[in-house]
């Protein structure tokens, strides 16, 4: 009993000891529980993004929709409809009804940063202004 006793007091001992060593130490916040998800979105005219952005807007999706984006609640809910795949933000439109010429004024859009964590580097240029705003959803439609 007596060696028990002596155990139960080392093992209590030591347990005050460990809980306080890390006692007053300062841990920093928690990590998020959403994977990060910013972007800097860029429109240029002309068949590549090498002539330079005209315009460029910033848009954070996770926690919450915010950024420089005009429609950044909209831009988001496109992209988790695709879950982020860029080239499937047409899908979106097809069926509605889309009244853009034919004319060819070549309009490229770029996404650069992280969505849900994952790096994105996404460059497409489309015939036009319309289609652009057609085709990239409320995305690219700024």
């Amino acid at each position: 009993m007596r060696k028990t006793a002596r155990w139960t007091a080392g093992g209590a001992t030591l347990a005050f000891a460990l809980l306080g060593s890390t006692a007053g130490v300062a841990y920093g916040a928690p990590a998020s529980l959403y994977a990060p998800s910013a972007l800097v979105l860029t429109t240029a005219h002309g068949e590549s993004a090498t002539t330079g952005p005209e315009h460029a807007v910033v848009l954070t999706c996770a926690p919450g929709a915010t950024g420089t984006h005009p429609d950044s609640e909209g831009a988001c809910a496109a992209l988790a409809q695709v879950k982020g795949e860029f080239g499937s933000l047409a899908e979106i439109s097809r069926g509605q009804p889309r009244f853009c010429t034919r004319e060819y004024n070549p309009v490229t859009v770029t996404a650069r940063g992280v969505w849900q964590g994952m790096r994105v580097n996404y460059e497409h240029t489309f015939a036009n202004e319309c289609v652009k705003n057609t085709e990239g959803a409320a995305v690219f439609a700024f």
